[in-house]
């Protein structure tokens, strides 16, 4: 583990140079710790796969003094000082129309549609960490079967909620953005809401699922949620 200086305003912890769920358990570990033990001068904590930027007012704590306050922390990181994951079921729909790569994905991998969909819908996956646009979850827990390079030339625009696959990961687009995922289907569920009471729907550390959808019922939900009538299943 190394601090490093990120500007004159954040000290980037580092774990790790691997991409391993342990490193990044720590990551969130230690940020749980800063969160309830409360540092002076900590402003905003932005944890990735194996480090933590901890932003700090310089004006009520010196570069120094944070490090080793954060420090005394780091031994304590661990698994057992974590709450317990929120489980999150997604609804998906595995549709040629909104899967813009799952044929060709199929095909790449020597798998019928539907055991693609299968493997895909049957795992569980961790949120590594939130980044890329707002609300926009890094994800493992991808079954190797269906581990996959990512486009050799990425889409200038994906649309939103569109859920992809590429390399080890999993994500779902939560802004048209541009991106380079094989993407197999897409969520009526929105992944950033800037009006919604909680903007972001997913967080680092929950375990999220699939539920594989038909169209109709993807327009029905897509119209409760636009109603914000419609609950994501959160445990």
């Amino acid at each position: 583990m190394r601090f490093l200086p990120a500007g004159d305003l954040a000290v980037s912890v580092e774990f790790g140079e691997e991409i391993s769920v342990e490193v990044n358990t720590r990551v969130r570990a230690l940020e749980f710790l800063i969160r309830e033990k409360g540092p002076a001068g900590v402003l905003e904590m932005v944890p990735t796969f194996r480090s933590l930027l901890v932003y700090y007012d310089p004006r009520q704590v010196g570069y120094d003094a944070l490090c080793a306050a954060v420090a005394e922390l780091v031994p304590q990181a661990s698994t057992a000082v974590l709450p317990p994951a929120r489980t999150v079921e997604l609804p998906c729909c595995y549709d040629s129309e909104l899967g813009l790569d799952l044929e060709a994905a199929a095909l790449r991998l020597e798998l019928p549609v539907a055991e693609l969909v299968r493997l895909h819908s049957g795992a569980e996956y961790l949120v590594y960490f939130i980044g890329f646009t707002p609300g926009l979850p890094y994800m493992t827990g991808m079954p190797e079967r269906i581990r996959l390079p990512r486009l050799e030339t990425p889409r200038t625009q994906v649309p939103a909620q569109s859920v992809g696959i590429g390399g080890s990961q999993c994500c779902i687009y939560s802004v048209d953005s541009p991106g380079g995922y094989w993407i197999l289907g897409k969520t009526p569920l929105r992944l950033y809401d800037p009006e919604a009471p909680d903007p972001i729907l997913l967080r680092p550390g929950d375990r999220v699922s699939f539920r594989p959808i038909d169209r109709a019922e993807y327009e029905r939900i897509a119209a409760q949620v636009e109603a914000r009538t419609w609950r994501p299943v959160i445990a």
